[in-house]
């Protein structure tokens, strides 16, 4: 990725242009890098983006859990944003995009999500039987996509570290746990915000009727769908992700002055 990547005491993200605030909330097994594409042209196109590296792994093994990422996507927005934001979740991201804008309302101007948890999601499981398989594994994170080769051998070599390395492994399923327990259903006619579904067709992580969900139970939801595209469209379909969003921030008038 050819952004520069800014560190203090509390954050390390990515901040790219000027203009209307978007946070991008990767996943679990995300990476920034998966919205670099995103990063590139909305940065352009007048609004100011910023990718916080969630803190996944780095938090006592009592404090992972969705819960607590939430409270720190929302520390970074009053810290580092200063404004009320858009946010773009995907996966993991898009659930604590969700549970911040039903606790923290006033911090976000508009949520996106795409592939997001919060209601449903199939995952490695509750454990790893064959951890030290490649081949398992290379299987697993082919499955995430509807195009097996956009599983490219660096993220599938990060997935391998990740869940072959035993402290990451134990706080992965206890965020994964996490992730299921907090099911977010019961609250998502709290959220206010306009909010933007964007999903892939062939998504087995979180499959369609997860979408479909969330558009009745969000007041003001409108849902777009990408076909021969899995659980990360903004990685599979860029363009096309960036069309839609963009579009849609159109229509809101949620667009730089």
């Amino acid at each position: 990725m050819l952004f520069n990547l800014k560190k203090t005491k509390k954050y390390s993200y990515i901040e790219e242009g000027e203009g209307v605030p978007i946070v991008l909330l990767h996943g679990l097994m995300g990476e920034l890098s998966n919205f670099e594409l995103l990063t590139q042209y909305f940065s352009r196109i007048g609004y100011k983006v910023y990718a916080p590296e969630l803190p996944i792994y780095s938090f006592p093994i009592l404090n992972t859990n969705v819960t607590n990422f939430a409270k720190f996507v929302s520390r970074f927005i009053k810290d580092v944003v200063g404004e009320p934001a858009i946010l773009v979740g995907n996966s993991l991201g898009g659930h604590l995009g969700l549970i911040t804008t039903i606790k923290n309302p006033e911090l976000v101007r508009a949520l996106c999500l795409t592939g997001s948890s919060g209601l449903y999601e199939k995952s490695f499981g509750e454990s790893f039987p064959k951890r030290s398989s490649y081949e398992y594994v290379l299987k697993k994170t082919q499955e995430v996509f509807y195009d097996p080769n956009v599983a490219t051998k660096e993220i599938v070599d990060d997935v391998f570290e990740t869940i072959n390395d035993r402290k990451k492994a134990i706080k992965t399923l206890y965020i994964a746990r996490s992730a299921i327990k907090t099911n977010l259903k019961e609250e998502l006619n709290l959220i206010k915000a306009p909010v933007c579904l964007i999903w892939g067709k062939q998504d087995n992580v979180t499959p369609p009727e997860v979408a479909e969900e969330f558009k009745e139970e969000i007041s003001d939801s409108t849902l777009y769908w990408i076909d021969k595209c899995g659980h990360a469209p903004m990685m599979e379909h860029p363009e096309k992700f960036n069309e839609l969003l963009a579009g849609w921030l159109r229509e809101k008038n949620i667009v730089p002055s």
